[in-house]
């Protein structure tokens, strides 16, 4: 056997980091915002429901480009797409940074999204392709653990550098990671011969952005339009219920479609694609709840509102080493009813707090919640993936990721407008117990503070019961939340065990 050249595994190491840059410069992207997220609300003058939009613009533009990434690199070569994926996401960040406005921030995360889809799929890729099938394994497990340390890094990054200089710094952070990834991979990533011939069913694909837009757009100016009260509204509607039917009848009647039909005969896929779908939903909505909750009705400084969010990730780190070595030794569909459990029991304690919940409280929840979400995706991408072809993993894994963004960002959106709406009701209701006669006004202290009489009592008044109306409307969307994640249990009736794992394995699917 010939001894391996050192420049051979120099240049394996060198792409590995650089590889591992990028991918943590878009894993930070998934959560270093939010905990920015009521600083940037006051700077553009965006109102709750608004400043949604910067986390799903994000989501839907990255669920959007996702399924072609495979198609893009067999016909511009995967070096020179890895190489525009980190230049665009770099750039888009700046353009992030210095937004005035917000149409500005919106439009520049829909770029930072659409650039960076391809990061994760592409580094995969990389990785699987320069390290031979011995060492796969440990270069995933490498890829996985610099993916997860994007969820733990991001609240504290995001919070510190809120907080000692702006919220701006939450996207120029990913200059200097940007310029070197792309550097490295300039010098040292070997280039693949582009395939020209390579084709995409673009009416699909076109069809389907539209549906997917359109429908999204709806979600976030629903509540500030009152939703079908508004001709606006309609339009949305009416194009994306087209744009759907269209690539439905397209899809069925199609040679080769963008989404293959027969993937979903395989109930294990069919059952998985909903599941992530559910899965993506509840977490990413809760993560968008969270720094709002602590910095607006707790007044958590920005930094320690990342800090409490931070342990999150380590619960999810965690329960993914234990996962590894139970997995393939327990049931999967134990795994996934232990973690359903878990992240379960963590939104039945969000339906009980207050202001007034502890920080100890905050942290052990968030753990719970980050084991049990780490209970759930690697199995859940195992066992959906493993029953299809070898040949359609692939594009079943970027349908997998299709239905988690997509899931994601409808759960954002139902949130933020159920949280606007909720609040005003809650507020009507509260408020017709505040009368002459109510007996709280007995007290002369509560007389004192709150009197209905004067205009500072008034406006204490109304503070108060805005406050309370806020906290019962988080309560109803935890109760949502809670009630999502235990509609995915009959889920795991269909699942079946798949067969003995072929040499290939299963596509990785790493969130």
């Amino acid at each position: 056997m010939a001894a391996r050249r050192p420049e051979a595994s120099l240049n394996r190491a060198a792409v590995t980091a650089c590889v591992s840059l990028a991918t943590l410069m878009q894993a930070l992207d998934t959560t270093i915002a939010n905990v920015a997220l009521p600083h940037i609300q006051g700077s553009v003058s965006a109102s709750p429901d608004q400043i949604g939009w910067v986390l799903t613009s994000y989501i839907t533009a990255a669920a959007i480009m996702t399924p072609p990434t495979g198609y893009l690199a067999s016909r511009f070569g995967l070096k020179r797409l890895f190489l525009v994926a980190v230049a665009g996401f770099t750039v888009a960040s700046m353009l992030c940074g210095i937004a005035e406005s917000l149409v500005e921030i919106v439009l520049f995360r829909i770029l930072q999204g659409a650039f960076g889809a391809a990061l994760v799929p592409l580094s995969q890729s990389v990785l699987i392709g320069i390290y031979p099938k011995e060492r796969q394994g440990s270069a995933m497990a490498l890829f996985g653990l610099g993916v997860m340390a994007g969820p733990i890094l991001g609240p504290v990054l995001g919070g510190w550098l809120t907080d000692n200089y702006s919220w701006r710094w939450v996207f120029y952070i990913n200059l200097p990671v940007g310029v070197l990834a792309f550097l490295g991979m300039t010098l040292f990533l070997p280039d693949a011969h582009p395939n020209r011939k390579e084709k995409l069913d673009w009416f699909g694909f076109g069809a389907l952005s539209v549906a997917i837009g359109a429908f999204q757009i709806m979600l976030d100016r629903g509540e500030q339009n009152d939703w079908f009260g508004s001709g606006e509204i309609w339009i949305e509607a009416i194009v994306a219920a087209a744009a759907f039917y269209l690539f439905l009848v397209h899809t069925f009647t199609s040679d080769r479609p963008f989404v293959r039909l027969s993937l979903f005969r395989d109930r294990n896929f069919a059952a998985g694609t909903l599941f992530i779908a559910i899965i993506g939903l509840t977490y990413y909505a809760s993560l968008a709840l969270q720094p709002p909750y602590l910095q607006g009705l707790m007044n958590y400084p920005v930094v320690t509102s990342g800090l409490v969010m931070g342990p999150r990730g380590i619960g999810t780190m965690a329960a993914m080493l234990i996962v590894g070595r139970l997995t393939g030794q327990v049931d999967t569909r134990l795994l996934l009813g232990a973690g359903l459990g878990l992240t379960a029991w963590a939104f039945y304690a969000m339906t009980g707090w207050t202001p007034d919940v502890s920080q100890t409280e905050i942290v052990v929840v968030g753990m719970v919640q980050g084991v049990g979400l780490g209970f759930l995706f690697p199995p859940l991408s195992a066992i959906a993936l493993a029953t299809l072809p070898q040949q359609h993993r692939t594009e079943g894994a970027g349908i997998y990721n299709l239905s988690r963004n997509i899931g994601s960002s409808i759960g954002i959106s139902i949130v933020n407008a159920l949280l606007t709406s909720n609040t005003q009701i809650n507020h009507a209701n509260i408020a017709t117990h505040v009368t002459a006669v109510n007996r709280a006004f007995e007290d002369p202290t509560v007389a004192r503070l709150l009197d209905p009489v004067t205009a500072a009592g008034r406006a204490a008044l109304d503070a108060l019961v805005a406050q309370q109306a806020l906290i019962i409307a988080y309560i109803d969307d935890y109760k949502l939340l809670l009630i999502a994640t235990l509609a995915a249990l009959p889920l795991l009736a269909i699942f079946r065990k798949p067969p003995a794992r072929d040499s290939a394995g299963p596509a990785v699917v790493v969130d």
